[in-house]
């Protein structure tokens, strides 16, 4: 990843991610999570403090050693226990059929094999479990499209790999999921470009 990627990114994100105009998307993704709950792409733990009583365990997975290490007073501050679970969601050393639910925020975006981590989330999870998430991409607007995939290399190169392009709900029900919550709308404040956005809920039938 070189010298911006591994020490600079981590550092920026996590200011850009701060803003207080994501604590009521953070709230409601994670509003009904419960027991032991799997967090892909867990940052610098900006989540940790809206886990509701009913979580149990959370599995952290980070590729960032850096995220960690910034994650760390959070970590030590929430009321839940949290604790390492690996550096890859595309192959997650985590048993089948055993967790109650997975949480992604702003994470399936920069993922190099996304289809194959929405693999290994439904593999990991019980049969009536479910992902919760909030991700940004594909825009119907064709012309918001059309800026999008304009942007995308350049974007990929900044933000860590970040796609502007993927149509979240339909890469989640590839992987066998069934959506029963979506809503979609662009984030106040953000270029439509960035800010067109899934929020919602799937289930491992």
């Amino acid at each position: 990843m070189g010298l911006y990627g591994e020490r600079i990114l981590p550092r920026i994100q996590d200011k850009a991610m701060s803003r207080k105009s994501l604590s009521d998307v953070r709230t409601r993704v994670c509003a009904t999570l419960h027991g032991q709950v799997v967090e892909i792409g867990f940052g610098t733990g900006l989540n940790a403090r809206f886990y509701p009583s009913d979580v149990t365990e959370v599995l952290a997975v980070e590729p960032s050693a850096l995220c960690m290490k910034l994650a760390s007073s959070r970590i030590e501050d929430s009321a839940v226990s949290i604790r390492s679970a690996g550096l890859d969601g595309q192959h997650l050393n985590l048993p089948s059929d055993d967790s109650d639910a997975v949480v992604s925020t702003w994470t399936l975006c920069t993922i190099p094999d996304v289809s194959l981590a929405l693999q290994e989330m439904r593999r990991i999870l019980k049969v009536g479990g479910s992902l919760h998430f909030v991700e940004h991409g594909l825009s119907p607007d064709q012309r918001v499209a059309k800026w999008q995939a304009r942007a995308e290399p350049l974007n990929k190169r900044l933000a860590g790999g970040c796609h502007l392009t993927r149509d979240i709900p339909a890469l989640i029900r590839d992987a066998g999921f069934t959506v029963e919550d979506l809503d979609t709308y662009y984030f106040k404040g953000d270029p439509k470009i960035f800010g067109f956005t899934f929020e919602g809920r799937a289930v491992k039938r």
